[in-house]
């Protein structure tokens, strides 16, 4: 689903969130129940891609917690109503890329140390498919180290030689310099903004938003570090 540069969002006044966070938005970009379905549909797209496969999921934390456990979730109850049973086993790792609103120089990736356990030698699941489950995938050229540093982790990965690696995002921005690369599924492609809510962070804030939301001036002021 492509959300163009001209979409005004939603208005806060329509839905319901934190009280706490009056004033320090714009407005809802994606509202919550939005999400929540095309997250299913992505689900019924990987199920119908895996076959009879197991699934190993590596999370990419903190923001895509959320988008995790909803995707894994829904895989698991397309599941249970099918003939086919599909084993998961769920792992995380943390890619660090901001702060305040800025895309640092060198991101940081921590966890996801035992990373061998994706090969057939010790693991439950042997040449299972891999799925980077992340919540938002910038992919520019003008921010520096972002596609870099995630072909590190894809690098890392391929290394204990699972039979297939697949990356889901839920959301990938739109930037004016793209480099090309795009995820195997993803739910929406957003304008250049910067957008808080759903696990997604402002230095630590507005991750108990279940909207995704524009950030306003205020808000950016308000939570700076």
């Amino acid at each position: 689903i492509q959300i163009s540069d001209n979409w005004p969002g939603y208005s806060l006044d329509l839905f319901t969130y934190p009280q706490h966070y009056y004033g320090d938005l714009e407005y809802v970009l994606i509202p919550h129940g939005i999400i929540v379905d095309r997250t299913e549909r992505l689900a019924k797209d990987i199920m119908q891609d895996i076959g009879d496969n197991d699934i190993v999921v590596l999370c990419v934390l903190k923001g895509g917690y959320k988008f995790c456990a909803d995707l894994v979730e829904h895989i698991k109850n397309l599941s249970r109503n099918s003939e086919r049973f599909i084993s998961m086993k769920v792992d995380f790792v943390r890619l660090k890329s901001y702060h305040n609103d800025q895309s640092m120089q060198d991101m940081q990736i921590m966890g996801g140390d035992d990373l061998s356990k994706l090969t057939g030698k010790i693991s439950p699941f042997p040449l299972s498919f891999v799925f980077l489950l992340t919540l938002f995938f910038v992919f520019s050229k003008d921010i520096v180290g972002t596609g870099r540093t995630m072909k590190v982790l894809l690098n890392n990965i391929e290394k204990c030689k699972p039979k297939m690696i697949k990356v889901a995002s839920l959301l990938v921005k739109r930037t004016s310099r793209p480099d090309g690369y795009r995820p195997d599924y993803y739910g929406f492609e957003i304008p250049d903004l910067f957008v808080v809510g759903y696990a997604l962070d402002y230095n630590e804030h507005f991750r108990d938003l279940n909207h995704i939301c524009v950030i306003n001036d205020h808000g950016k002021a308000k939570y700076r570090v």
